[in-house]
C-alpha cells in the first residue's frame, strides 16, 4: 500500500496537475486571513473553508490522472480495486495534510498572535473536517462514478454548496458557524473533533459506495 501511494503521490506531482488547487488554497488562505486580527477560532474557520473546494479538486484530478487502461493495469498490478481506491484515498489525504500545515503556518505570518497547542489542534481538526468531506465529495463524482465529467462537476458544486450552507445538517456547516462564534479553542476543540469523527464516517462510505459501482463498472 505504502509503494501504490509513493506511485501515485509522484504520478501527481510530475503531471504538476497538483499546482491548481494548491494555488487556489494559498491564494483563498491569504486573501481571508492577510488582515485578520480576530480569534484564531475564525481565523482557522475561513482557512478550514478554503480546504473543502481545494481537497474536492485534488481528489478529482488524482483519480482522472489516468486514463481505464492505464488504470485496469494498475489494478491488477496492485491486485483489487480496492487497495487502489484506497491508495488513493490516502494520496489525497497527503496532499491534504501539507495544505494543512500550510493553512496552519501561514495565518500566523501575517500577525503577532502566538498560538497554543490548543489553537493548533483546533485549526487541524477544522482543516481535516474540511479536508474530509472534500474527499468524499471528490469521490463520488469522480469519473469512477461518472462518465461525464460535466455531470460531475455540476453535482460537485451542488454538493458543495449543501455542505457550506446546509444549516444544522452539515457538519462542516455546523463547525464552520461554530469556529466563527466561538472565542476559545479548548472549548471548541471536542466539539470539533466529535465532526472531525462524522466526516470521517462520511468519507468511508464514500468509499464504499465509489468501490460499489466501480465494481459494478468494471
Amino acid at each position: 500500500m505504502i509503494a501504490l501511494v509513493g506511485y501515485m503521490f509522484t504520478v501527481l506531482l510530475l503531471s504538476q496537475r497538483y499546482l491548481a488547487p494548491l494555488l487556489l488554497f494559498l491564494g483563498l488562505v491569504a486573501v481571508l486571513t492577510s488582515s485578520d486580527t480576530g480569534p484564531l477560532t475564525t481565523t482557522y474557520a475561513a482557512v478550514a473553508g478554503a480546504m473543502l473546494p481545494c481537497s474536492v479538486w485534488l481528489t478529482m484530478t488524482l483519480i482522472g490522472l489516468e486514463d481505464h487502461a492505464h488504470r485496469s493495469i494498475v489494478v491488477v498490478s496492485a491486485g483489487s480495486h480496492l487497495r487502489v481506491l484506497l491508495a488513493t484515498v490516502g494520496t489525497a489525504a497527503l496532499w491534504c495534510l501539507l495544505l494543512m500545515a500550510a493553512g496552519l503556518v501561514l495565518p500566523l505570518m501575517s500577525g503577532a498572535r502566538t498560538p497554543g497547542l490548543a489553537d493548533l489542534a483546533l485549526g487541524a481538526a477544522a482543516q481535516l473536517t474540511c479536508a474530509f468531506t472534500g474527499m468524499a465529495i471528490g469521490l463520488v463524482c469522480s469519473r469512477l462514478v461518472f462518465r461525464r465529467q460535466g455531470h460531475a462537476l455540476v453535482l460537485a458544486l451542488v454538493l458543495l454548496l449543501a455542505v457550506l450552507l446546509g444549516k444544522g445538517v452539515s457538519p462542516v456547516n455546523i463547525m464552520l458557524t461554530h469556529l466563527q462564534n466561538a472565542s476559545d479553542s479548548a472549548d471548541a476543540l471536542a466539539p470539533t473533533g466529535a465532526l472531525l469523527a462524522a466526516t470521517a464516517g462520511s468519507l468511508a462510505a464514500a468509499v464504499a459506495i465509489t468501490e460499489a459501482i466501480t465494481r459494478r463498472k468494471a
